[in-house]
Formats: structure tokens, C-alpha cells, sequence
């Protein structure tokens, strides 16, 4: 019995793709991640929900080191997040980051868009990048669209074609910072179904989302943060049935019921 469980831990070593131990982020004199421990494993998806000024998406953008932390380590498959320079951006390929916002380049076409970070970051050859680009823009659904502009796309191309550009880095782990709280609602679902199928082909993701069908759906776990502390972490089936904090009771209250 023992032997097993050893044996269980040791694969949940080795599949340990994101940590993040004792994270102390501040704003000011704002205590906005306070003594984080989150583990994901490879290949699993995990929604932080919580109440706006929780540090949900403080805590996503550390993990690319879009913010600096106070104290504590984040690794990213074994490795800690460097401070800065080429090793930063070698490692901010590996984590893909789709924004509320599209951060799409607008002098550039959606083909150009998808192809950038493969050749500058990846050195990958023209000719490859741009069969990638369109093989992706094909699988987020907007491949008619490769050379428009992305001011000629609704907001949920865009975000799809956001998607795009992040998996073509081929990351390790893909961080979504409220990818449709910029979105109208009819757009909304489309971006959400791409995301999805990330989620059924098995990609490692980070979710901040206000969309709790999304969570219930295709979350493997679900993070409830509130004053920028983790209050609780359970599968969505725990989570939304039967919360074990009051905090995370009172908040499911006030968005489930209106």
C-alpha cells in the first residue's frame, strides 16, 4: 500500500509543470498574492475563479514574469523563472499567454501575426512558420481570414487568432488572463469552444475566467482565490456543489443566482 502511494508522488514530481511555493507579490503598500502554493500538473487544466482584486490575474502574470514577485520561487519545468534577458524570453515562449485584450500587432496581417514569434524567437524557417500559421488558423476556426488585418476581424477572431499565434511557439503551458471578458456576448462561445478542445487534446492551462460553464466543463480543478490568498482548490463538481469556505459560498451565490 505505501509502495504505491510513494510511487504516485514521485509521478506527481516528475509531472509537475508549473510551481509556484510561498509567492508574495505586493503593490504598494497592496498585499496582492499572499504566500501562493499552486502545483499544475502536466496536462491539466485549472480555472482560478474568485472576485475581482482577488490577484487572479496577478498570479497568471507571474507565471510569465509579466510581473516581478517579493519572495518565493516559481518554476516552470524544473527550471526557476529567469530575471531577465534571453533565458526570459526562451522561457516566456514555453508559456503561451492569451490576454482580455487581443495584443495582436495591427500593421501586421493575422498570417504575419502567427508567424513572428517562430521565426524571431523559435528561428524557424519562413516557409515552416507560415504552414504552421495557417495549419493553426485552420484549427481555431478563422484560416479564411490569414491575410486580413486584424482591425478587419471581429473581437473573437482576434482572440481566436491570439490563440493561434501563442500555440505556434509550441508552448508548454498556456495562460489565459480573461480571454473573453473584452468580448461581446454572441463571440464569446466561439472562443470558448476553441479553448476546449486545447483542453480535450490535452494542453496544460491556466485559466482566470469569469465563465463558470467553462469551469465546470473543462476544468480538472478549480482555484477559488479571494484577497489574494488561494481560500480552496476541488474539482468543479466539489467546488460548485458543495464549497468548503464561506467565501467561496457567498461568491458562488451572488453569480450563480442572478
Amino acid at each position: 500500500m505505501t509502495e504505491v502511494s510513494v510511487a504516485k508522488e514521485d509521478l506527481a514530481a516528475i509531472d509537475e509543470l508549473v510551481a509556484l511555493k510561498s509567492v508574495n507579490k505586493h503593490f504598494g503598500a497592496l498585499h496582492v498574492l499572499q504566500d501562493i502554493d499552486l502545483t499544475i500538473a502536466r496536462g491539466e487544466v485549472v480555472v482560478v475563479i474568485g472576485p475581482s482584486g482577488s490577484g487572479k490575474s496577478t498570479l497568471c502574470r507571474t507565471i510569465n514574469r509579466l510581473e516581478t514577485i517579493d519572495s518565493g520561487t516559481i518554476t516552470i519545468d524544473g527550471r526557476a523563472l529567469p530575471q531577465e534577458g534571453k533565458e526570459l524570453a526562451r522561457l516566456r515562449a514555453d508559456v503561451g499567454m492569451v490576454f482580455q485584450s487581443f495584443n495582436l500587432f495591427a500593421h501586421k496581417t493575422v498570417l504575419e501575426n502567427v508567424m513572428l514569434g517562430q521565426v524571431k524567437v523559435r528561428k524557424a524557417d519562413k516557409k515552416q512558420a507560415e504552414e504552421k500559421a495557417r495549419a493553426l488558423l485552420d484549427r481555431v476556426g478563422v484560416g479564411s481570414q490569414a491575410d486580413k488585418y486584424p482591425a478587419q476581424l471581429s473581437g473573437g477572431q482576434q482572440q481566436r487568432v491570439a490563440i493561434a499565434r501563442a500555440l505556434a511557439m509550441d508552448p508548454k503551458v498556456m495562460l489565459f488572463d480573461e480571454p473573453t471578458s473584452a468580448l461581446d456576448p454572441e463571440m464569446i462561445n466561439e472562443v470558448l469552444e476553441v479553448m476546449q478542445q486545447l483542453a480535450r487534446d490535452g494542453m496544460t492551462m491556466i485559466v482566470v475566467t469569469h465563465e463558470m460553464g467553462f469551469a465546470r466543463s473543462a476544468a480538472n480543478r478549480v482555484v477559488f482565490m479571494a484577497d489574494g490568498r488561494i481560500v480552496e482548490q476541488a474539482t468543479p463538481d466539489q467546488f460548485f456543489s458543495n464549497p468548503s469556505s464561506d467565501r467561496a459560498k457567498d461568491f458562488l451565490s451572488k453569480i450563480l443566482h442572478h
